[in-house]
């Protein structure tokens, strides 16, 4: 395991019984964001990083019970707070590297991913495999519930120029691992890029 793994598993391991109690409020934005990405009954998508699962039900209310939904996390302790939350209901939850995952290509219509990017060791390799397990034309939506400044804020630190959550960062980013922009909202309710798979 890489000492980015071990950092990230560490990190949210620690924090994974109460992360749901930290951010109590975060549902309807979950809902709102995963309402952007215009999954329709039967599609199948993935939670890259879903954490304690809470884009799962909602998730799974788009896609309907004829459609799949998988969650996948580096972190074993945040599946088992999503399993004692029952979310798992919702989604399959999968022990998973988004630098490696476990499933066909072109395989998923879409990817919903909360908070991932900052966590992305490669993050053109990164975005480049969630590519792959998507068909061309389908979806990937990069979220946080609140904006870049707020969050930065909230850490208590100041915005840099390098974020790659930053418009002309992520733009390009995106186009060199095989995804389109096609939105990108950043105010300080929430953050949401939405990407098509090109090719």
């Amino acid at each position: 395991m890489s000492d980015d793994h071990t950092h990230v598993q560490e990190f949210f391991g620690s924090r994974a019984a109460d992360w749901d109690r930290r951010f109590p409020d975060d549902g309807p934005a979950y809902a709102a964001a995963v309402a952007e990405l215009g999954l329709r009954p039967g599609d199948r998508v993935l939670d890259a990083g879903c954490g304690t699962g809470r884009a799962l039900t909602p998730l799974r209310a788009a896609v309907g019970q004829s459609g799949l939904v998988l969650g996948a996390d580096l972190t074993p302790a945040m599946l088992q707070a999503a399993v004692r939350a029952g979310r798992d209901r919702d989604g399959r939850l999968l022990l998973a590297d988004v630098a490696a995952l476990p499933l066909r290509s072109r395989s998923l219509d879409a990817v919903f991913a909360a908070g991932l990017i900052a966590h992305l060791p490669d993050p053109a390799g990164n975005l480049r495999e969630l590519a792959r397990v998507v068909r061309p034309g389908g979806v990937l939506a990069f979220f946080h519930p609140i904006g870049r400044a707020a969050l930065a804020a909230r850490q208590g630190r100041q915005l840099t120029p390098d974020d790659l959550r930053a418009e002309p960062n992520l733009r390009p980013l995106l186009a060199g691992s095989g995804w389109n922009t096609t939105s990108y909202i950043d105010e300080d309710a929430r953050f949401l890029a939405l990407a098509v798979r090109t090719g």
